[in-house]
């Protein structure tokens, strides 16, 4: 089972792949907790890329084929083999990312994204996908301070620093891809506290899993 987190920045969803991964664990279910761009060494060394604020330069079709490698990579050195295994995995940011930034963010032609995904993931799909959904202004307010705190301003603050209307752009990709495929998708309200947004991704998690059991 691949159960992916998606938003836009600050939305809280890395502490939420985090907890589902504990949570599993502590359940006995095999379980890995990845993350995209970087779930690979390679893919690491693309993340430095494409999250250093100083690459503000990089083009929307330079920056689609370094996810699109990351994604690739993660993929055949990581997804697969677990899935193949029957280990259930959580990701940090998956397929739907691309399709939202690099194509309602940057403007790229959706259904190409789409199809240079699948040529990516190499039939790896999610079966669950949670979209922590936030107003913009809030999401980067987060950001902001997290980066701050972290010490990571320049390392991973490049789209952070693009302006509100683009995340706003961000925010209706996500809300129109999860209009599109109902079954995938599950939208919960970021602004909730973390255990509230929590409660109900593992009542999600737990269903999905006795409806594949049954």
């Amino acid at each position: 089972m691949l159960i992916t987190f998606e938003g836009i920045e600050g939305c809280g969803k890395s502490t939420q792949a985090m907890r589902v991964r504990k949570w599993l664990h502590d359940l006995g279910q095999p379980v890995l907790l990845s993350r995209e761009p970087g779930g690979t060494a390679i893919g690491r060394s693309l993340r430095t890329l494409l999250l250093d604020s100083s690459n503000n330069h990089l083009c929307a079709q330079a920056e689609l084929f370094l996810y699109l490698a990351d994604r690739a990579q993660h993929v055949h050195e990581v997804l697969k083999p677990a899935l193949e295994a029957g280990i259930v995995v959580v990701v940090d940011r998956f397929t739907d990312s691309t399709v939202v930034y690099q194509g309602f963010g940057r403007g790229l032609d959706v259904h190409m994204v789409q199809g240079l995904n699948e040529l990516a993931v190499d039939k790896v799909c999610p079966d669950l996908t949670f979209i922590l959904d936030l107003p913009p202004e809030i999401g980067l307010q987060r950001a902001h301070s997290r980066n701050q705190e972290q010490g990571t301003v320049q390392s991973e603050g490049r789209f952070e620093a693009e302006s509100l209307a683009f995340h706003s752009q961000l925010r209706e990709g996500y809300l129109s891809l999860a209009a599109n495929e109902k079954d995938r998708f599950v939208i919960i309200n970021g602004t909730q506290p973390a255990d509230e947004i929590f409660a109900a991704v593992q009542q999600d998690i737990l269903s999905r899993m006795k409806s594949r059991n049954t």
